[in-house]
């Protein structure tokens, strides 16, 4: 299993934050390898596609403009997927933003490992900026 956390501070407000995390619909238009979205409930079905594609439902959580929390229901590749984003409003328009994740994907694959630790120590901080750059934008 692959773990990571991130803290960085990004120059915008912890609610334009929030509504980009809780946009689900939107992620194809900006988290790469994001090819679709479906909402039902608390529930989100993503389709990425990285080395190939793969889809999960995640069981959402939210306390409004500080923390989305998740938790895996199903996924095709994957045992585990829990994580969840916590902002901090520093004032002035700046956010603390820590991104928490755990992964572990299913089956005996080469380089598994190399893939887990790629999806949470790479994309994690290109995804921070993802987010805060459709924030920022909206």
């Amino acid at each position: 299993m692959a773990k990571a956390e991130r803290t960085e501070i990004f120059d915008v407000p912890a609610e334009k934050f929030y509504q980009a995390i809780v946009d689900y619909n939107s992620y194809p238009d900006f988290v790469d390898g994001m090819k679709a979205v479906e909402v039902s409930g608390d529930n989100v079905k993503y389709t990425l596609s990285l080395i190939k594609e793969i889809t999960y439902t995640l069981k959402m959580s939210h306390k409004t403009n500080q923390e989305v929390a998740w938790t895996l229901v199903s996924g095709d590749m994957m045992k585990v997927n829990n994580g969840k984003w916590t902002l901090k409003d520093l004032g002035d328009g700046r956010t603390e933003v820590t991104y928490s994740l755990e992964v572990e994907l299913k089956g005996f694959l080469p380089g598994l490992g190399m893939i887990e630790k790629t999806l949470v120590n790479t994309n994690l901080p290109l995804n921070m900026k993802a987010f805060a750059k459709r924030a920022a934008s909206h």
